[in-house]
């Protein structure tokens, strides 16, 4: 049943794994419900050096009691059992030395997934099409340096698609938007506060408050939600369907 954990992928470890020895190495988990993922990564896993298979839940209630009992390194969530990151959420709570990563769905390719699960405190981000080499990079990374974002993905962040990477136009005849302000007033639009804006962008909350200050004078709003009227009333935002497919 996919709700209990498959136990024929955990290998067997006798007690409950108590402090976060690399001996062996890294202990990688996996929450998905489909049986062929599981099984097509407890192989790629197993057969990378320095990476040791713990098991693979098929719900998140079976994935809480494998972190809890096994106590991985990292664990690969998928996104679609974790449609408003609670599980994700829980499993940080739990333990603060797990590093998590989310395999992100077409469904859930947008920003306000992507940008929320980054504010709810996941370490990595990658897109479920990802070929194995850079999904075993995602996980080296989430646990080594706690943060991993697939590029592919970093458009739905907010990233401005003018050429070149340059400054984004304003209105006409003002100031325009650095590439920063600009992901800082996209992720506003998308209802995310400062401190979650901060924890998307890996930036300090007085430097999102010093951009979203220079976006009102450039702007010349009063307030955010008057600079988000502003920026799609000129067409500095424009909905993205392909981003937003709800």
């Amino acid at each position: 049943m996919v709700n209990n954990i498959d136990h024929r992928q955990v290998r067997p470890t006798g007690a409950v794994v108590t402090g976060r020895s690399t001996e062996g190495g890294l202990g990688i988990a996996l929450v998905d419900s489909v049986p062929l993922v599981r099984e097509g990564l407890s192989a790629l896993v197993m057969r990378t050096r320095g990476l040791r298979w713990v098991g693979a839940a098929g719900s998140p209630h079976a994935a809480l009691q494998l972190c809890e009992r096994f106590r991985p390194h990292a664990v690969i969530i998928d996104s679609g059992l974790d449609p408003r990151w609670h599980l994700s959420r829980m499993l940080i709570g739990n333990d603060s030395d797990l590093g998590v990563l989310l395999m992100i769905r077409e469904a859930q390719r947008n920003t306000q997934y992507i940008a929320g699960a980054i504010a709810a405190g996941v370490h990595g981000v990658i897109s479920r099409r990802s070929e194995p080499p850079q999904l075993i990079q995602a996980i080296q990374r989430v646990h080594a340096e706690r943060r991993y974002i697939d590029p592919t993905l970093a458009p739905a962040l907010g990233t401005p698609k003018g050429k070149g990477g340059g400054p984004v136009m304003a209105i006409h005849g003002q100031q325009p938007l650095s590439r920063r302000e600009y992901q800082v007033l996209q992720l506003i639009a998308d209802g995310l506060e400062n401190q979650a804006i901060a924890k998307v962008l890996y930036v300090s909350v007085e430097t999102v408050r010093t951009h979203v200050k220079s976006i009102l004078r450039k702007l010349s709003a009063r307030d955010r939600t008057h600079a988000v009227a502003v920026a799609f009333r000129s067409g500095v935002l424009t909905v993205n369907q392909e981003d937003h497919p709800y």
